[in-house]
């Protein structure tokens, strides 16, 4: 056996292996959704300051409470989420994106794309599909900054949130994930 293909077959059992040890990720209702997308605004607006300016200015949020990324070289994310317009769920949406590249580990986030002006929230709404970065420009925030302070990035008309990461992803982003509308 070649040394590249003993490699081959060394990473492809790393990424069965990382794959097979992530918790599953299984659909959930509603309700469960909704509960954790009110625990995730809770935790958003204690760890990051000017999250409730956001939250109250904001035309939509969409709220991704739970998306786990997982990979080495090839990766993958999932989550499931709820867009709120006026503090209520109008609609559920999933995350769901592969990705290639220096890349490695197992990571649990949440989060949360506020939509500043009415034309983002009506072009998020019509897609059929939406991709940061392809559909709207996003400007990411660190989770922990303070966003009233910072008027250059409370002026986009897309502003995206990670925040609650638990566990180590090195070299994750947010760009090459699809979020699509899902009936719940």
């Amino acid at each position: 056996m070649t040394g590249c293909r003993r490699w081959a077959l060394a990473l492809g059992a790393v990424i069965v292996l990382a794959f097979a040890t992530t918790p599953r990720v299984e659909a959930a209702d509603a309700a469960t959704i909704n509960a954790k997308i009110d625990a995730a605004l809770v935790e958003l607006e204690q760890t990051t300051p000017g999250a409730n300016t956001l939250l109250t200015t904001a035309k939509g949020v969409l709220v991704m409470p739970d998306i786990t990324k997982a990979g080495f070289i090839l990766g993958g994310e999932y989550g499931e989420g709820g867009l709120r317009v006026d503090g209520e769920t109008v609609a559920y949406y999933s995350i769901a994106g592969g990705s290639f590249g220096f890349q490695a580990g197992v990571q649990n986030v949440s989060q949360a794309l506020f939509f500043m002006t009415d034309e983002s929230l009506r072009k998020f709404q019509d897609a059929n599909g939406w991709q940061a970065g392809i559909d709207a420009e996003v400007t990411l925030v660190k989770a922990g900054a303070n966003l009233s302070a910072d008027t250059t990035k409370t002026n986009q008309p897309v502003i995206a949130v990670v925040f609650g990461q638990n566990g180590l992803m090195a070299g994750a982003s947010l760009e090459g994930a699809k979020y699509t509308r899902i009936e719940r």
